[in-house]
């Protein structure tokens, strides 16, 4: 009997990560990581793909002015193995939420929040933000699924028209 119950313990347990794995891949808009290194830094950003589908995304899907997660379902996840400069200002090596406030008018702001665990960011907490930078997003060619790129000196969100380039450097 010990063992009968054992066994269907297994089942269970075996069905239940099955099932886990199987909604993340049914995701409207799947989960991806993105792993670059800058200057000896490695960096890696986890994050979910929405997709455009025809929507108007800035301003509309995305609000101005409202703080956004940088992607869909749980907060955007901004790792560095090494402390760095964002902006020209210093990020202490570790893993942070990552969160945009866009605006219609002027300059942007990237926010690196030390819980990194959140879902959206609907309990950001700004007493948590250990730093806050301006980014000014750029034109880019249309991609349709929001995408993270790390490059030679910048991480960089693209999404519909738009290309977010956050610079990036070793610490001196």
């Amino acid at each position: 009997m010990t063992l009968r119950i054992a066994f269907m313990t297994f089942i269970a347990i075996a069905c239940s990560f099955s099932a886990s794995a199987q909604n993340m891949q049914d995701r409207v808009s799947p989960p991806d990581t993105v792993t670059g290194t800058i200057d000896g830094v490695r960096i890696t950003v986890a994050y979910s793909q929405p997709s455009v589908k025809g929507r108007e995304i800035w301003g509309n899907l995305v609000p101005w002015d409202k703080i956004w997660r940088a992607g869909a379902n749980e907060a955007t996840v901004f790792e560095i193995n090494k402390s760095l400069k964002i902006q020209g200002k210093e990020l202490r090596k570790g893993r942070y939420a990552f969160f945009i406030v866009p605006s219609e008018t002027g300059s942007w702001i990237a926010i690196f929040n030390s819980d990194a665990k959140q879902w959206g960011a609907y309990k950001h907490d700004a007493k948590k933000d250990v730093l806050r930078v301006s980014v000014d997003p750029e034109k880019h060619g249309f991609t349709e699924q929001m995408t993270f790129e790390v490059g030679e000196d910048a991480v960089s969100l693209l999404w519909e028209n738009l290309r977010i380039p956050i610079t990036v450097a070793a610490k001196p």
